[in-house]
């Protein structure tokens, strides 16, 4: 049995209820149901359907994101979620390259990152040398000024955690902003990479060894095998290049507003929904969200 979920943004709810019934009748799906009128709703399959891409495509230019998964064990018990671009709006590391006057050349070995295009940890250690000098006291400055969370990330963690789950914020970023954002939104745990300093100031190196791709793997292992659950139980969310391990490892790989290399990899694909699709897509209705 699989579950066809189809959603949108809930700031601007245009999900129809002909659009929904247009789909399920072309799939011979059952009787859909309504997570939340106009955002999200869902019909079981007995069978995965050979043209859900082509489908998902059509879908697209209607701002409508489609996903079809297998109906055992949708619901799961971890939330193991990227932090920049993610979990918030920005990438940190190019907000302190802003305040450091070297924006645009972080902005676009940041990109190139992200889409794979440059090794993680030769990148990010080549950013963190052009933030050498800015003082530290710039961080509490960026975090109050530039940050904002990513809509419907607070429903996404509290619901999860109410009904059992374990969360983990795990970043390619850095600690004193992992540690920030997990306490704001909720998490377990996080983990990231340290920024060294010198007196007042960053010294433009970067603690070893590097958490990139490889280490969220290893964290996502790290605690299955300590909560003693399989890996399928797992949802994993990013939007990056050094998420694809995980993403691909989890029982549940989200590609959220992710970069095109990324989504081409991965069958679960969020492109206008906010982080509340990762509910919708468990089953979860709009009245059993927590704030």
């Amino acid at each position: 049995m699989f579950i066809a979920t189809l959603l949108t943004n809930p700031q601007t709810p245009i999900l129809e209820r002909a659009t929904v019934e247009a789909v399920r009748n072309a799939w011979g799906g059952g009787d859909a149901i309504w997570l939340e009128p106009g955002v999200a709703a869902e019909f079981p399959l007995d069978v995965m359907p050979l043209n859900r891409w082509e489908v998902w495509e059509g879908l697209q230019g209607m701002r409508v994101d489609l996903v079809v998964q297998a109906a055992e064990g949708r619901r799961k018990r971890v939330l193991l979620a990227d932090m920049d671009s993610t979990m918030i709006e920005q990438e940190c590391i190019d907000e302190l390259a802003d305040e450091a006057g070297v924006g645009a050349r972080v902005a676009d070995i940041t990109r190139r990152a992200m889409n794979g295009e440059l090794d993680f940890e030769a990148a990010l250690r080549e950013r963190v040398g052009l933030l050498k000098g800015l003082p530290v006291a710039v961080i509490d400055r960026v975090i109050r000024d530039r940050i904002t969370l990513m809509p419907g990330g607070r429903e996404l963690v509290a619901t999860m955690r109410a009904n059992g789950a374990y969360a983990a914020l795990v970043s390619g970023g850095f600690t004193a902003f992992t540690t920030r954002i997990a306490a704001v939104l909720g998490f377990d745990e996080n983990r990231a990479n340290t920024l060294n300093v010198q007196g007042d100031f960053l010294d433009g190196t970067v603690g070893e060894p590097i958490l990139g791709r490889q280490a969220k793997v290893d964290a996502l292992e790290d605690i299955a095998k300590r909560l003693s659950i399989p890996e399928t139980a797992v949802m994993a969310v990013g939007d990056g290049a050094n998420d694809l391990g995980m993403l691909g490892r989890a029982g549940a790989g989200v590609a959220l507003h992710a970069k095109p290399v990324v989504a081409a990899q991965c069958d679960l694909r969020i492109n206008h929904g906010d982080l509340t699709a990762l509910l919708f897509i468990q089953g979860y209705r709009r009245e059993e969200f927590h704030p």
